[in-house]
């Protein structure tokens, strides 16, 4: 009888164990799921976690970001780790067809095969199942044919996994293997080529996003973010602000609401101690940074006195007394608790590239940190829009803040202001690859053709 006990303890030991362990791999799994920012596209604004159904807009148009729960039934219940691995890191679903690179596989193919098995474990015993189907994505042809996507992994897509590099430490390998991988930084900050591939020889260097610009994040000083100290990018990154330098808005916001700001401090600084030894090597070597421009300026004085509607000497100062001021400033000199950032000496407004000011107009800025909720109203066609401008005012207003606070020598056309309301600029890719396929056709035809006459004329 005592026999039976100690089995029975040793079992229930042994059980225990294994339970402890499962759930230390699903909180494995889950952290890196953070990390790898996994709810940003895959939970819809008001939807249940991983449930899919975001649209997601992209140079080639709009993909649907699909339910990533266990559901057997509209989610990935039914993958076996091999399949899940598969579609992680190869960008290859459960049923063959191949994922679009929007789903950034091509950074998850750097995950090791340990941190595989924890994501798999927690979607699979951490996540909630949700019966929700999702919308099919249509993009247009040839794209919609997404066996053309096998081309493009075997020219663009790595094998799987990370060698770590003996010739630094553990540390600066720890926050290379976040930055190519889960937190895949690259996907967003380096431009793409002809095909939308990422150009290597550029990585970090910027690129645009939708709407949106993703700047330079490379150690340099006049171009990325030499000038910042480790502890300021950990600062960044936690918060989504470096007082009198930059704010995060549109998806580097998701990305530290989601994110960022909840890896560990560890993590942090091992991503901050990487990124300051990525170079730049087409970067000027002298010059004022994007931090540097600007200074406090206004100009009431060219309507004071007038009836507001009525037409002034300067269209773009009564702009932004009307829609700016009273947040940051009558001077752009923001709050001095930084809440309301300062016009100069940030990063939106001298940038060579003015999409990010324009974005800010027309969508807001919303973000959610330990530090508490940051929004700035959009003054687009939103519904909740404080104040509806058109093109041709978000261009004057534009012009004038880039004029007084920032790049001088960057200018806004209302051209380029429908183009970030409508999105972002497209890709020329979609035509192309359409040109490319008649043409191919009329080969085609031409040889069949030449093939019939030949015979016939040996009959």
């Amino acid at each position: 009888m005592l026999k039976i006990k100690q089995i029975a303890l040793v079992l229930a030991l042994a059980s225990g164990a294994a339970h402890a362990a499962d759930d230390a791999l699903v909180k494995k799994g889950e952290y890196l799921a953070v990390a790898s920012d996994c709810t940003a596209c895959h939970t819809a604004e008001h939807g249940k976690p991983f449930a899919g159904g975001k649209a997601i807009e992209s140079p080639v148009g709009e993909i649907i970001a699909t339910n990533i729960t266990p559901s057997k039934v509209a989610g990935i219940g039914n993958y076996s780790e091999q399949q899940f691995s598969d579609a992680l890191r190869k960008g290859v679903r459960a049923d063959g067809a191949n994922l679009y690179p929007a789903m950034p596989y091509t950074a998850y193919a750097t995950l090791t095969d340990e941190d595989v098995h924890a994501l798999y474990a927690y979607f699979m015993s951490g996540v909630q199942p949700v019966d929700n189907t999702t919308e099919e994505t249509h993009l247009p042809f040839p794209l919609n044919l997404r066996f053309s996507m096998m081309f493009w992994n075997a020219l663009f897509l790595k094998a799987p996994g990370y060698t770590a590099d003996a010739s630094h430490s553990d540390s600066w390998n720890r926050g290379r293997y976040l930055v190519d991988g889960a937190s895949h930084c690259s996907t967003c900050h380096t431009p793409r080529g002809f095909l939308m591939q990422e150009k290597e020889g550029d990585a970090f260097t910027g690129a645009q996003v939708g709407p949106w610009f993703a700047p330079n994040i490379t150690a340099n000083a006049v171009s990325g973010i030499g000038q910042w100290s480790q502890q300021d990018l950990i600062t960044y990154l936690k918060t989504g602000r470096l007082a009198g330098k930059a704010q995060a808005a549109g998806s580097m916001a998701e990305a530290i609401t989601h994110s960022f700001q909840h890896l560990s401090d560890a993590d942090l600084a091992a991503i901050a101690e990487y990124m300051g030894s990525v170079t730049d090597k087409d970067a000027p070597a002298s010059g004022a940074s994007r931090f540097e421009q600007g200074k406090a300026a206004q100009n009431l004085v060219a309507f004071r006195g007038d009836v507001f509607n009525a037409p002034t000497s300067d269209e773009g100062a009564r702009l932004f007394s009307g829609n700016c001021a009273s947040c940051h400033g009558s001077s752009g000199q923001g709050t001095k608790d930084a809440f309301y950032p300062s016009l100069f000496h940030n990063s939106a407004t001298a940038e060579r590239n003015p999409s990010n000011l324009i974005a800010t107009i027309l969508y807001g800025v919303q973000r959610h940190t330990a530090e508490g909720d940051v929004f700035m109203p959009p003054f687009g066609s939103q519904p909740n829009a404080l104040n509806q401008l058109d093109d041709q005012q978000v261009a004057t207003l534009s012009n004038w803040i880039l004029h007084h606070y920032g790049n001088v020598d960057a200018t806004v056309s209302p051209d380029q202001v429908a183009e970030i309301r409508r999105g972002g600029p497209s890709s020329p890719l979609v035509m192309l690859a359409q040109v490319g396929v008649g043409v191919g056709a009329l080969v085609v035809v031409a040889l069949l053709m030449w093939w019939l006459m030949r015979r016939r004329h040996k009959k």
